[in-house]
């Protein structure tokens, strides 16, 4: 496979861009799929030649996508993708070819199903774990509405397959006994190589000599044995049983009244379409269990499916990627690893957990030298978060790793086993504000307005690299819940040295007699731009707010004293953030609330685009700040 093929006349992808939907996929013959599947993989190579995208987890569904389709009309039928970071195929067989060079681009296609651009997307799915919750109520309101026709699937994968509300789900798709496909997509990973028991159960299952289509003969067989008679028809159910036990690793999908179909090889096209007729035809919910590969189809990325799940553009020379170099400040993340590994190299009570995204917070480096006091528990936040309590109660010191996004999923085990319990486990909130391209499923925004209304909890950003372990610090000496948030973003590196961390005291970087610019957390940044910018014009000064739980109410008073006008500035949403807790506290201290300005992001789900891009529509970009200023210092009451 090669990213710089000669040009061939006609279309590049002529099978692709002959597609209106995904409707004339149900009259093509399965070669005729196999070619489809290789324009597939050649456009999401070209693809990463011009930006970062999930990469190896849509090269593994290319054959399972076809299949699906064309064995399904899911403009009328129902299909949920679990996650969603897999839907690229999906959008290049219905209808969005031509569309799809401007994936997780701003204003382009998004990079996860949403409904606002096809009648095929139903769920605008970023989290893990909830496709076979929807899938079961898509049934049961078809049932109701007199639509029994529509036929429901879910395709989840292995790595989400453990997340409780999914087991909460089949349970109950268990005993409705409703007709529901769920295709377990089985690949032996999340984006990390997988973990826990039920990853052990998929493995035995797998490696079982016995497939289903040997066990459907034998249960046809005993079909066909003539016994009459209610004990005979009794004895004739337990040796199906018997025999369906005998032949697969385990009853546990059996047991819940789903009917288990598998391990099929999912890169065989013909073969699913096979399976998925079969799962038409079944009475009551059917789980398909199809393996795959993770970076099928492309050898660099099937060898190391981590790296290659969301790698950095990179152009392909003959097999091999060449991906480009980065530059920059090394990211918040960085700094929170290294800050991780060096407080449990002083204190062996401190551990840290991670819900399957060890890459993505960094932290191999950590697993590989604290194997025993690091715990990835898979895609279940509120596991990770309970778990953590427990360890809490013991005496040890858990770090509890996860993008904010996905905290707010354990939200329950937060209050109730966490901070109802005043047990000292430390929050520290990942990718907290934009994810730029990733869009509005996994923007960070919420956390401030979710985590600081919590008694007991305190809650901090840095404003710069430097801080972070500081601060990291501070909340392990600390005997109360805490909690650090920090953006998918270069952490600021400057001439300054930092102030001590002193719980709920903020940080003056700069005076100013007009006017006073208040940071949380990584605005820090943009808030010295914008008074660089403005010297000469107004004298500004600029506030590293570091807390927003307790809020520095010395801070708020001094910054606004001698009528000066403040801009608080926030990574997060105008509803509850940092501006309305700076706002509560000078309303509490009876101070005029006209001079604050507010700037954060509006109170709308925002879409995918550039960090900058997006800081700035918002006004929180240096200019914009600035602006903000300006306007401000003109409408100082005199």
């Amino acid at each position: 496979m090669t990213n710089n093929p000669s040009q061939p006349t006609g279309p590049r992808h002529p099978l692709l861009a002959s597609l209106p939907d995904a409707t004339p996929l149900a009259e093509m013959t399965s070669e005729k799929l196999d070619k489809m599947a290789v324009e597939i993989r050649d456009v999401l190579c070209n693809l990463l030649a011009t930006r970062t995208a999930h990469f190896a987890s849509n090269l593994g569904v290319v054959e399972l996508c076809l299949a699906l389709h064309a064995e399904f009309d899911f403009r009328r039928d129902r299909l949920i993708w679990d996650t969603g970071h897999q839907i690229y195929p999906h959008k290049l067989v219905t209808g969005r070819y031509s569309q799809f060079e401007t994936i997780r681009t701003r204003g382009g296609l998004m990079g996860y199903p949403n409904p606002a651009e096809s009648v095929y997307d139903l769920f605008m799915t970023g989290h893990a774990g909830s496709s076979v919750s929807t899938a079961v109520g898509l049934r049961s309101g078809d049932i109701l509405t007199g639509q029994p026709d529509r036929r429901t699937v879910a395709v989840i994968g292995d790595g989400a397959f453990p997340s409780g509300i999914v087991f909460e789900a089949l349970n109950n798709a268990g005993a409705s006994k409703e007709n529901l496909t769920v295709v377990l997509n089985d690949n032996k990973m999340s984006i990390c190589h997988r973990t826990g028991a039920v990853a052990s159960y998929l493995d035995r299952l797998r490696n079982n000599p016995f497939y289903t289509g040997l066990k459907n003969e034998v249960v046809r067989l005993l079909d066909h044995v003539p016994m009459f008679g209610d004990p005979a028809e009794r004895l004739l159910a337990q040796m199906k049983e018997g025999v369906k036990a005998g032949l697969h690793g385990g009853m546990l999908f059996e047991e819940l009244d789903i009917r288990y179909i598998g391990p099929i090889d999912g890169h065989n096209i013909a073969l699913l379409r096979k399976y998925m007729k079969l799962c038409q035809e079944a009475e009551g919910p059917v789980l398909l269990h199809v393996v795959t590969e993770k970076g099928h189809g492309y050898k660099p990325a099937a060898e190391d499916p981590v790296f290659f799940h969301t790698p950095p553009a990179f152009e392909d020379r003959g097999g091999t990627p060449v991906t480009r170099g980065s530059e920059g400040r090394p990211p918040y993340t960085t700094h929170a690893r290294d800050a991780i590994g060096e407080a449990m190299k002083r204190d062996d009570r401190v551990t840290v957990i991670t819900a399957a995204m060890c890459q993505g917070n960094k932290l191999e480096p950590v697993r590989e030298q604290f194997p025993e006091r690091f715990f990835d528990v898979g895609i279940c936040e509120s596991h990770a978060v309970a778990f953590a309590a427990g360890q809490c109660k013991t005496g040890m010191r858990p770090i509890v790793d996860i993008y904010s996004t996905f905290l707010q999923r354990s939200y329950d085990q937060i209050f109730q086993e966490v901070v109802l319990q005043d047990l000292p486990v430390v929050f520290m909130m990942d990718r907290a504000g934009l994810t730029g391209p990733d869009g509005p499923t996994h923007h960070g925004v919420y956390d401030i307005g979710y985590m600081r209304l919590f008694p007991n909890l305190v809650l901090m950003a840095p404003g710069y690299a430097a801080e972070l372990p500081m601060m990291l610090d501070a909340c392990l000496e600390h005997d109360h819940p805490t909690g650090i948030r920090y953006p998918k973003a270069s952490a600021l590196e400057f001439e300054h040295t930092p102030a001590p961390i002193e719980m709920g005291k903020a940080e003056w970087i700069r005076e100013g007699e007009d006017g006073t610019i208040v940071a949380y957390g990584a605005m820090l940044e943009q808030a010295l731009d914008a008074a660089e910018q403005l010297e000469g014009e107004l004298s500004v000064g600029v506030v590293n707010a570091r807390f927003v739980k307790p809020i520095d109410h010395e801070m708020v008073a001094k910054s606004m004293a001698d009528g000066r006008f403040v801009v608080t500035l926030e990574e997060g949403t105008t509803v509850g953030g940092f501006g309305s807790a700076f706002l509560e506290s000078a309303a509490d201290q009876r101070l005029d609330t006209r001079q604050i300005h507010r700037l954060a992001l509006p109170d709308v789900f925002v879409e995918h685009g550039d960090r900058s891009d997006l800081l700035a529509d918002a006004s929180l970009s240096a200019d914009g700040i600035a602006s903000t200023c300006r306007n401000a210092a003109s409408n100082v009451s005199v």
